[in-house]
């Protein structure tokens, strides 16, 4: 059963609102696929269970609240559940979870379903703006900028809850103690059995285990969800293999246990525009669901369910490491300063309340940063990696249900950790005229310039052009999304982005940025060569690259996925990361 609940403070509760992640109930196997999650529990020391079988003289696990995990229950789900029904089907529902997961509730919780209409008046789009300070407001645009996601025109936490809008297919809140199921049919709201099951497991995690990891930055948050949402997908998986083949489970427009057909399972919002999905955050965050099953999956196949237990004791300490499951425990990120080297006018802004003052996104937010142009482009550039490089792919040439993004791109692979630091001046909470320090580092020299290559690449698909008289300075026009001046420098294995408004800025923003071309007719052949002088540094040959991979877009591919990936997200906790 259930009690407190992890995965979501709404990100109506300000900063401690939630921040979503998608999940994979949508893209799990069917029975008889190649899902690439082994076989599910054994059933060995649990009896068959006849539907006319008493209670049991105790709680054991698969029996919850007057049900058997394998009994049938009587529900005509077509007219939506009444009390006793959806109290029926959460029961049952826990009893195949603890089935499945041989873990034991212990309380349960409250479900409502609601309409996705009904969802977006209460805690989305349509839903009273959360209070935020101006200090954090800038902050979250200037990380989100940064990651080439959300323009210096638009608002973070506006892009948050419009994605989040558009998506949700449920959540659990903790300090509601409350499942929330998220319905697209708009008359009469259905239970979606998979969705619930996740969303009961998390309840059962948050009861069971300490979930009390670092959620004070972006990889932070997605690094604690490797195990946590990880666990979790893996279950609903395993769970939905057995729908049709041993269960009969509500699956609205699948017609199974009375559910109605497709047809009726249509979202009615009359008049009512839909919201906006932002793929830079969208696919920040999905990472823990692709990656975290497979994470999973290869601890429980060394040692069990008792394994992937001792994981909640030491989870991932980043992303990399559930993106290649060979680097846990052992490799852990490299210690890493930033200092502060800015002009007076310049100064990060302070968030208070314990909230860090930097930004880090990990491996999943770098290679995020390079899928997104994928998704949210008019496909009528090239853009630097594309589906090829980051679809993972079944032997027959699909693309996987369990794990369908290869986070593990070559051009961030040997990722060591990264920082970024905001800074705004006194005119920034009108003007939106913001800077940031970046700084990566990475397992090898070779691995910082093949990044570098690609940043530059990136930053040239965006439209940015070498500034001259500078070198190693770009420019996106000011007319595009992210129109600002950037510097780029790598020193070994550290690369460095300094973002400003204007060139002049660079400098203020960290000092030696920017620096000017100097000429010289010192060649012995007598011609002229030009060299540069650097406060802070040398900068590698490798660091200005050439052009893109040339392949196309895969448009019905891309169109494939899409529709996988936006099918379920779930809203988690700890909303406003760092």
């Amino acid at each position: 059963m259930v009690s407190r609940r992890f995965v979501a403070v709404l990100i109506v509760a300000v900063l401690v609102g939630t921040v979503l992640a998608p999940a994979a109930a949508s893209i799990a196997s069917s029975p008889g696929t190649d899902s690439g999650l082994g076989a599910a529990p054994s059933d060995a020391n649990v009896s068959v269970i006849e539907a006319s079988q008493s209670d049991p003289p105790a709680d054991r696990l698969g029996w919850e609240n007057g049900y058997w995990y394998n009994e049938s229950i009587d529900v005509t789900p077509e007219n939506g559940l009444n009390d006793s029904e959806l109290e029926a089907v959460v029961g049952r529902s826990m009893a195949r979870v603890e089935q499945i997961r041989r873990l034991e509730f212990e309380t349960t919780v409250s479900v409502e379903v609601v309409s996705r209409q009904e969802y977006r008046n209460r805690w989305g789009t349509n839903a009273s703006t959360p209070n935020t300070s101006t200090a954090n407001r800038l902050h979250q645009n200037v990380k989100w900028e940064a990651l080439l996601s959300i323009g210096e025109d638009e608002d973070a936490l506006a892009g948050y809850r419009s994605t989040q809008s558009a998506t949700v297919g449920g959540f659990y809140s903790p300090g509601n103690e409350q499942i929330v199921i998220v319905s697209a049919n708009e008359s009469v709201p259905k239970m979606d059995e998979i969705t619930l099951s996740q969303e009961l497991f998390h309840a059962l995690q948050d009861q069971q285990f300490n979930l009390s990891f670092d959620r004070l930055t972006e990889e932070g948050h997605n690094a604690g969800n490797g195990i946590v949402e990880g666990d979790a997908n893996l279950v609903d998986q395993l769970y939905q293999q057995r729908c049709g083949a041993e269960w009969n489970c509500l699956q609205p427009g699948t017609g199974t246990d009375g559910s109605d057909s497709a047809d009726d399972e249509t979202d009615s919002d009359a008049g009512d525009s839909e919201p906006a999905i932002n793929y830079g955050v969208y696919l920040t965050q999905y990472q823990p669901y692709s990656d975290g099953p497979t994470f999973v999956t290869e601890i429980r196949a060394t040692g069990g369910w008792d394994a992937v237990n001792d994981i909640y004791e030491n989870p991932p300490a980043s992303t990399e490491q559930t993106i290649h499951p060979e680097k846990y425990p052992d490799e852990e990120p490299h210690n890493l300063t930033v200092i502060d080297t800015s002009a007076d006018a310049w100064r990060s802004p302070d968030l208070g309340n314990g909230s860090a003052e930097y930004a880090r996104f990990g491996q999943a937010g770098l290679s995020a940063m390079f899928m997104r142009p994928v998704f949210a482009s008019s496909g009528m550039a090239t853009p630097v990696v594309g589906p090829v490089e980051f679809y993972n792919y079944t032997d027959s040439g699909e693309v996987s249900s369990v794990d369908p993004l290869n986070y593990g791109l070559d051009v961030t692979d040997g990722w060591d950790n990264d920082r970024l630091y905001p800074y705004i001046t006194n005119d920034s909470a009108t003007t939106n005229e913001t800077g940031y320090v970046w700084k990566t580092v990475w397992d090898s020299e070779g691995d910082a310039a093949e990044f570098a290559a690609g940043y530059t690449d990136l930053l040239a698909y965006y439209g940015a052009q070498p500034v001259d008289g500078h070198r190693d300075t770009y420019r996106i026009p000011t007319e595009k999304a992210f129109g600002d001046a950037f510097y780029l420098n790598q020193t070994g294995d550290q690369f460095v982005i300094v973002n400003a408004p204007t060139v002049s800025a660079l400098s203020a923003v960290r000092a030696g940025a920017a620096p000017a071309v100097e000429e010289t007719t010192t060649a012995s052949n007598g011609t002229s060569a030009k060299t540069a002088t650097a406060s802070n540094g040398p900068m590698a040959e490798t660091a200005t690259t050439t052009s893109g991979p040339g392949f196309a877009v895969v448009g019905a591919v891309v169109s494939l996925l899409s529709v996988a990936l936006l099918a379920v997200w779930r809203v988690r906790d700890a909303g406003w990361d760092g």
